[in-house]
C-alpha cells in the first residue's frame, strides 16, 4: 500500500534527518540496530520475487541494518530435519549476508517447541534419548556456527502465559533439566557467544511471564550454569503497548539477573484497515521501544526488528485481521514509525551531548 503525503505529514512522517537506523542507533550508544530475514524464495518471501532487489540493497545497507537473524533458517525443522541428518543452507544464507556486509549475526533458535522436525515430536523418548538428542543437536549446530554468533537464543519460548514451564516435549520428558542442559551444551560449544533466553510477552514489568523470565534466570545461575541475556521478542500491538516507563522497569528487573538484553523480533502489528491514527500509534510504540532500550544502554544492547519490509511479515498469516506491522509498505515507502525513530533518536543523541559512543 502507499500512503499520500497529506497524510503521512499527518501522521508525523517526514524526515527531519537523513540519517538511518544503526547508524544513529550506535552513536545513541547501542550496539545495533538491525533487521531479521529469511531465505529468498521460501515462505513469505516466495510470492514476491520483484521486490528483491530492492529490498536487498535497503537490507545490505550497512547505515540502516548493522545487525542480522535469520528468522527461520536455524531452526530444528530446517537443521536437522532427520535424526542426525544436518542441512545448513537456510542458514547460511543469512550468515553469509552478515558476513559479505559486515553486520553483527544473532542466531535462532536451539531449542524451541514450535517448527520442530516431526521426528521429535513423535519419538517415544526415553529421558537418557532426548537428552542424547539435545546434546547432539545443539552440538552439531551450534558448532557449526561457531565463532559466527555474537548471541545465540539458547531456549525460545519456554513459559506458558501463566509464566509456568511451558509443556513441550522437552519438558514433559525431562521437567526444567532441559533447560539447563541446552545452556549447559552451548556454553560449551561456543563459549564466546552471549548466550540468551528469548519470549515473547515478557517486556512488561508486571507480566506473570516476566516474572517467570526472571525466575528462569535465576534457576541457570543458582545452578552455575552460564546465561548472559534476555531477548524481549517484543511482538507489541500499536493500540495497546507498554509504555517507555514500563520497557526500563522491565529491563531493570532483568538487569538484576543477567548482564544484557535486547529487544530481538521487535514488530508492531495494526488491526486493519490502517488509517493515519493506528499509523501514529504504531510510531509511538516504536519509539518507546527506541527510548527504552537508549536510556538503558549499559543493558540493553540494541534493537532488531522481525524484518522490515511489511510483505514479508509473518503477521498477517497467523494473526488474520492484523498487518503492517513492520517499516516499510509493499511499495518501499516508509511508515512514519521510521522517521519517528529517526527524529527520536537524533533527540536522545542530542540529549546526551550529541557525542555519544557504542556501549560495546
Amino acid at each position: 500500500m502507499r500512503l499520500s503525503t497529506s497524510l503521512l505529514a499527518a501522521a508525523g512522517a517526514l524526515p527531519l534527518a537523513t540519517a538511518q537506523l544503526h547508524e544513529l542507533a550506535v552513536k545513541a550508544g547501542l550496539q545495533y540496530f538491525g533487521a531479521a530475514t529469511d531465505t529468498p524464495g521460501f515462505r513469505e518471501r516466495e510470492p514476491y520475487p520483484e521486490s528483491y532487489s530492492q529490498y536487498d540493497a535497503i537490507l545490505e545497507d550497512p547505515k540502516e541494518f548493522g545487525q542480522t537473524t535469520p528468522t527461520n533458517g536455524q531452526k530444528w525443522l530446517f537443521v536437522e530435519p532427520e535424526p542426525g541428518v544436518f542441512n545448513f543452507t537456510e542458514g547460511d544464507y543469512v550468515a553469509d549476508l552478515a558476513n559479505r556486509t559486515n553486520k553483527i549475526l544473532r542466531c535462532h533458535a536451539l531449542v524451541w517447541h514450535s517448527q520442530l522436525a516431526p521426528w521429535v515430536e513423535t519419538t517415544e523418548w526415553t529421558k537418557e534419548g532426548l537428552r542424547e538428542a539435545i546434546v547432539r543437536h545443539i552440538t552439531e549446530v551450534a558448532g557449526y556456527y561457531r565463532g559466527r554468533c555474537a548471541h545465540w537464543d539458547v531456549l525460545n519460548e519456554a513459559l506458558d502465559e501463566d509464566g509456568t514451564y511451558r509443556k513441550s516435549v522437552f519438558y514433559n520428558v525431562l521437567g526444567e533439566e532441559y533447560i539447563r542442559l541446552a545452556f549447559e551444551t552451548a556454553a560449551k560449544v561456543d563459549p564466546e557467544a552471549k548466550l540468551y533466553y528469548n519470549d515473547y510477552g515478557i517486556e512488561r514489568p508486571a507480566s506473570v511471564k516476566t516474572a517467570g523470565a526472571v525466575r528462569l534466570v535465576k534457576m541457570l545461575k543458582e545452578a552455575g550454569i552460564k546465561i548472559d541475556g534476555v531477548g524481549m521478542q517484543a511482538h507489541l500491538h500499536a493500540d495497546n503497548h507498554p509504555s517507555e516507563a514500563d520497557l526500563i522497569n522491565t529491563i531493570g528487573q532483568y538487569k538484576e539477573v543477567v548482564d544484557e538484553v535486547a529487544f530481538t523480533e521487535l514488530d508492531v502489528r495494526i488491526k486493519v484497515p490502517v488509517d493515519e491514527q493506528k499509523l501514529q500509534w504504531q510510531s509511538e510504540c516504536y519509539q518507546k521501544v527506541v527510548g527504552a532500550c537508549v536510556k538503558t544502554k549499559d543493558v540493553c544492547v540494541g534493537i532488531t526488528v522481525w524484518d522490515f519490509y511489511d510483505p514479508f511479515s509473518w503477521v498477517p498469516h497467523v494473526f488474520p485481521g492484523n498487518g503492517a506491522s513492520l517499516l516499510w509498505f509493499e511499495d518501499f515507502s516508509k511508515h512514519p514509525a521510521y522517521d519517528g525513530m529517526v527524529n527520536y533518536l537524533g533527540e536522545l543523541i542530542e540529549a546526551q551531548g550529541g557525542n555519544a559512543t557504542c556501549s560495546g
